[in-house]
């Protein structure tokens, strides 16, 4: 509550300031402007950049992967495959941590990835997201929800991907989701952009995303109540599921550590508008070890070897 109060002070105010909110929403951080000149992030819009002085010359010679056993994973899905049979959810996001090793640090990793949004947080975890989670321009809101990943390689790809049942589903779902979220706050809901691809080039190869733009009117003072409208949508429906309390029960259940702020959102308000992003693409330092997080949604009609290569195929450098 004490969060909320802060952003809402800080929009009527038309301040400045950068947030970030962990998965569970536990330990939010609020920086104004003034306070955040050693973070380094960078937003790929008109709304802020900020990079580093230096840039790091160091290019990856390599990036190898150790993701969990499949065993394990397969015991988390079916655990997860048990609750949908029962009703208790329609779509759940299951994600594992897995080992890498590359020659580049963090801060080198941040330079050299190229994507749409990215954070360097100190030097425990960098995030190179593809996906916003909602914009704010002109007294419109927006959100991207991002549902659906193949290999480019794959012949036809973007026809798969698209024409596939279960995507096809899944993908909906979350869009139902965040048209609802957005709802409270919003007039005239509506779907502006469904199933789009977004190309990803990545160290190892060239993946595509299926995703939707959901727009809406806000009141005119909407300022006032920024705090009270990012937390109304929280967590964020597409690395969580649907419906939304009972499937992060499921999800604490069946994940084997804590997210922290993995899967998290991330954002940065200039006084008019705002813009923010899904902490999804996410490398953490732990004791001198890299974790890399990564994941995707389980529905009735879901198959464990692929959702299980899938998780594996999100673990890379977009370099």
């Amino acid at each position: 509550m004490k969060t909320i109060s802060l952003i809402n002070k800080l929009g009527k105010e038309h301040k400045s300031f950068f947030f970030m909110f962990d998965f569970n929403m536990e330990y939010p951080i609020v920086i104004e402007e003034y306070e955040f000149s050693d973070y380094l992030f960078y937003f790929n819009t008109t709304i802020k950049k900020r990079i580093p002085k230096q840039q790091s010359s160091v290019k990856p010679l390599f990036f190898n992967k150790t993701p969990v056993p499949f065993s394990i994973y397969e015991k988390s899905f079916n655990l997860i495959q048990n609750h949908l049979k029962k009703g208790n959810s329609y779509l759940v996001n299951l994600t594992f941590p897995a080992s890498v090793e590359t020659n580049c640090s963090l801060f080198d990793i941040f330079c050299a990835a190229d994507s749409k949004y990215k954070l360097l947080w100190k030097d425990e975890f960098c995030v190179f997201s593809p996906e916003t989670f909602v914009q704010i321009k002109n007294r419109k809101i927006f959100s991207y929800p991002m549902k659906g990943t193949i290999d480019a390689a794959i012949p036809d790809a973007e026809k798969i991907i698209l024409s596939d049942i279960k995507e096809m589903e899944e993908h909906n779902t979350i869009v139902d989701l965040i048209r609802n979220d957005l709802s409270y706050h919003t007039r005239n809901v509506h779907v502006s952009k469904f199933r789009y691809i977004d190309t990803i080039k990545t160290n190892s190869k060239t993946l595509l995303q299926v995703s939707s733009e959901i727009t809406g009117d806000l009141q005119e003072n909407y300022r006032e109540h920024l705090g009270t409208i990012l937390f109304s949508m929280l967590p964020a429906g597409s690395i969580s599921g649907a419906p939304k309390k009972k499937t992060v029960e499921i999800i604490q259940e069946a994940e084997i550590y804590d997210r922290g702020y993995y899967t998290g959102i991330c954002g940065y308000f200039d006084g008019t508008d705002l813009d923010s992003f899904v902490m999804i693409r996410f490398i953490e330092k732990n004791r001198n070890k890299l974790i890399y997080k990564s994941g995707g949604g389980i529905t009735l009609k879901s198959n464990a070897e692929d959702e299980y290569r899938e998780m594996i195929d999100k673990i890379y450098l977009p370099v």
